[in-house]
């Protein structure tokens, strides 16, 4: 089910850190911002199956982590075999272990993604000090029309956003460290 997503600007909360991993789904994040820029979703023979806009917005964060000087690095995950790695919720064991190794040299994790992408990373990293922090909120479920452009560019034309209601990740977070 595709998340409708907005940016929460963490950046305030996790400058107090030295080290901020972020962590990327890079289906809902990235198809929320191509739709909310009026940009392409895939431009799959410039940026293969990267999204430009999101790219953008997780360059511009981890900037401004860097002006604060704070140690930043971006877990993306391995994009093959699609979609297992694709989309934190259907990470393979394999994957899980990769992101826990990683997070072990963070004092903070940004989870750019939905609710449930939070939660699968805090079920990861719930054997380590990493704080965590959702990176974005769901604002509801899309509903999308693709729209195919040559040569084999695929934007997503937002058709309906569907609320749904979640309760405050943030407050959990604060309550678990």
């Amino acid at each position: 089910m595709p998340m409708y997503l907005k940016d929460v600007d963490v950046v305030p909360e996790v400058v107090k850190f030295q080290s901020v991993l972020m962590v990327l789904c890079r289906f809902c994040p990235a198809a929320s911002l191509a739709m909310r820029e009026d940009k392409p979703y895939i431009e799959f023979f410039r940026r293969f199956l990267n999204t430009g806009s999101y790219d953008q917005h997780i360059n511009n964060m981890q900037s401004r982590l860097e002006k604060e000087s704070i140690k930043t690095n971006v877990f993306k995950g391995n994009l093959f075999p699609m979609p297992l790695n694709f989309i934190i919720c259907f990470w393979t064991s394999g994957q899980r272990d990769k992101l826990l190794k990683h997070a072990h040299q963070y004092e903070a994790v940004v989870v750019m993604g939905c609710e449930a992408a939070y939660e699968s990373v805090c079920d990861i990293l719930k054997s380590t000090d990493c704080q965590i922090f959702l990176g974005m909120e769901s604002e509801g479920v899309f509903e999308a029309i693709p729209k195919f452009r040559f040569p084999f560019n695929i934007s997503l034309e937002l058709s309906n956003v569907l609320p749904v209601r979640f309760r405050d990740m943030q407050s959990d977070t604060e309550v678990s460290s």
